[in-house]
């Protein structure tokens, strides 16, 4: 499983790597999209939607399951990666360059994973 260092990780199985200015990128992980399977539709959010964390802001479908996607961060959603709309497969060709949103964060990362804690968490969960 690909556990990038330099990003952190919630315990629902979403990434988010900082971009700089207080933006972040958002996405799944590869243990979410290994668990899915294949992935064959999404739903994202507009621009300009504002999250706290804990929010269901996407819904991603896949062959298996229909899954609910979190917001790690608080912010206001500044792009959408509408590309991963229209191919909702490159998450499982590369989950860590379909990223899913960017957010212009508003307030602390709170309860949010290193690279290394996720990986325990991951491990112990099964």
């Amino acid at each position: 499983m690909n556990i990038p260092n330099g990003l952190l990780y919630t315990k629902t199985h979403e990434w988010v790597e900082s971009i700089g200015g207080g933006k972040a990128r958002v996405g799944l992980t590869d243990h979410a999209q290994e668990a899915l399977g294949d992935i064959v539709f999404v739903s994202l959010p507009g621009q300009g939607d504002e999250l706290n964390v804990g929010d269901v802001f996407a819904g991603v479908e896949s062959v298996k399951a229909v899954s609910d996607v979190f917001s790690p961060v608080s912010g206001a959603v500044i792009a959408v990666n509408d590309p991963i709309a229209d191919d909702p497969a490159r998450i499982n060709a590369d989950c860590y360059g379909a990223w899913l949103v960017e957010i212009q964060e508003s307030g602390e990362r709170e309860e949010l994973l290193d690279a290394d804690a996720y990986r325990a968490f991951v491990s112990e969960e099964g």
